[in-house]
């Protein structure tokens, strides 16, 4: 789970700090910076997953397209190194140990996991020039020697007194050149052959992919609904950026007889259920359900019923807004527990009504699911309901973070949301959600001089 999130010099951004919670939300103006923020995380995950060891940092790829590294960096000066750290909070303890030892010493053992990174700009393209991850009280860094451009150094730090001794030890023999790091956040195969006690630095890397594999990211712009769905029997890993693979989702949890509760001790509902409960609490539908078409056709169909009086209908006949939230309700009860979803304007489409009630879907993911959820919004209603539920003990106040993001000089600004244990925001920014009391002063003002040239 996503702990804290840095960087530096990334688009509109000289410097990002952001802390995450179960519930973590961003608000602010048009061009303000919020989707960047986003991106970053989807450009680590596209690195991870890319192909190529070479590339430090995977610009271009099917989570998100930054272009070239001139337009990822701030103000476009090639001349600025791009700086990251992020810290996750583990399922479990990570162990590693100092295998020199005649009998292998545990060395660090905690939850506690950071890596941080520095990436500048060789021959046009990102070139990472530093490594480091922290575990516990020990940081381990790979970093050029000085003046050197193309040899690295293998270093262990204590960052706290109390912390274990270790040194990496050197195998016998040669002393080959180090390189750089691979992919910005790997160690060189290298640097596991060079030194008899550095296996444990692949579990580090592990542990960071594993916790990238467990982010999951739904966009803005979801798919239109469809008369009817071709589903393979295969079972996606998420709904897919637009929303495409839900009705697969839902599909292969209802294969899988998989159950879901609104709370422990709650009864157990069926996925479908689930789905169907959460849209009805919305203000939606009466009922829904996806069924095949015709026995092995491998067609299916969603139908709702939006009234208890009203016809059975396919989900291409009602409102738009039940098609474009579906996805968000079905992510967040798809994915696994501890997982982290990324939501982009999950409001999109929706009566302010059901904008209040997404926020319960999302409290109760957090909640109960263990589902850490990061969202960029616009919804002054979504925000509100957050604030309600903070004043009923639903959730804490310590469990939600917010952020608002600004760029009035061009340089994206973000400022923490002061949320007190009853949900008020005691520094609520100027026109935080639009300004309605001066709109509606506005046009009494003007009535009133319409009254009087009458």
């Amino acid at each position: 789970m996503l702990k804290s999130l840095h960087f530096q010099n990334f688009k509109s951004w000289r410097d990002a700090r952001v802390d995450c919670a179960p519930i973590t939300g961003f608000f602010g103006t048009n061009s303000s910076g919020k989707t960047s923020l986003i991106q970053f995380l989807l450009m680590l995950k596209q690195t991870k997953d890319g192909t190529d060891r070479a590339i430090s940092l995977d610009l271009n790829g099917d989570l998100v397209s930054l272009g070239t590294i001139s337009d990822v960096l701030y103000g476009h000066d090639n001349s600025l190194p791009l700086q990251w750290e992020v810290e996750f909070l583990l399922g479990s303890d990570l162990s590693i140990s100092d295998a020199s030892k005649e009998t292998p010493t545990v060395i660090s053992r905690t939850r506690q996991l950071s890596i941080s990174s520095a990436n500048v700009v060789q021959s046009g393209a990102p070139k990472a020039n530093r490594l480091a991850y922290r575990l516990g009280e020990l940081e381990f860094s790979l970093v050029p020697r000085a003046e050197q451009t193309s040899q690295f150094d293998l270093t262990c730090r204590k960052l706290e007194s109390n912390a274990a001794d270790f040194h990496f030890v050197r195998t016998q023999g040669r002393a080959w050149r180090l390189p750089g790091p691979i992919k910005s956040y790997a160690f060189p195969d290298q640097a596991r052959t060079y030194f008899q006690n550095a296996a444990f630095l692949a579990d580090l890397e592990a542990a960071y992919e594993e916790q990238l594999d467990r982010i999951f990211y739904l966009g803005p712009l979801r798919q239109y609904p469809q008369r009817d769905y071709l589903w393979t029997r295969s079972r996606p890993t998420d709904v897919g950026q637009r929303g495409e693979k839900a009705i697969d989702a839902i599909l292969a949890a209802t294969e899988a007889k998989e159950t879901r509760n609104l709370k422990h001790k709650a009864k157990h509902k069926s996925f479908q259920e689930m789905i169907a409960y959460w849209l009805k609490e919305m203000g939606l539908i009466e009922e829904f359900k996806v069924e095949e078409i015709a026995p092995n056709s491998n067609r299916w169909q969603a139908r709702v019923r939006t009234r208890k009086s009203g016809s059975e209908v396919l989900l291409t006949d009602v409102g738009f807004g039940i098609s474009q939230v579906l996805p968000v309700v079905t992510l967040l009860q798809y994915v696994p527990e501890g997982a982290t979803v990324i939501l982009e304007q999950p409001e999109i489409h929706l009566h302010p009504l059901a904008q209040a009630a997404l926020a319960d879907v999302i409290i109760q993911a957090a909640t109960h699911r263990n589902v850490q959820i990061l969202l960029e919004s616009h919804s002054e209603h979504l925000l509100l309901r957050l604030q309600r539920r903070i004043a009923e003990q639903a959730i804490s106040s310590d469990d939600i973070l917010l952020y608002f993001c600004d760029a009035p000089k061009g340089e994206s600004k973000i400022t923490k949301l002061d949320v007190d244990l009853l949900g008020n925001i005691r520094n609520w920014p100027d026109r935080f959600m639009g300004d309605a009391f001066n709109e509606a002063s506005q046009a009494e003002v003007a009535r009133l001089r319409r009254m009087k040239a009458g």
